[in-house]
């Protein structure tokens, strides 16, 4: 009995594993297009004309 729970607590871990890294891959493009959303605004002039980043760092 011992072994069976033993490999179903393994495939419940790698499962949430593998969840996570889906939802981070996700939030990782959500960012990506966020920060060219912001870089293609600000070279278009919608930061009104100043040579300054649209970023704080």
């Amino acid at each position: 009995m011992m072994p069976v729970l033993l490999v179903l607590l393994l495939a419940v871990v790698l499962f949430g594993v593998g969840f996570v890294v889906q939802a981070l891959w996700w939030i990782a493009l959500a960012v990506l297009v966020v920060w060219l959303l912001g870089f293609v605004f600000h070279r278009t002039g919608a930061a009104g004309g100043h040579r300054t980043h649209w970023y704080r760092w």
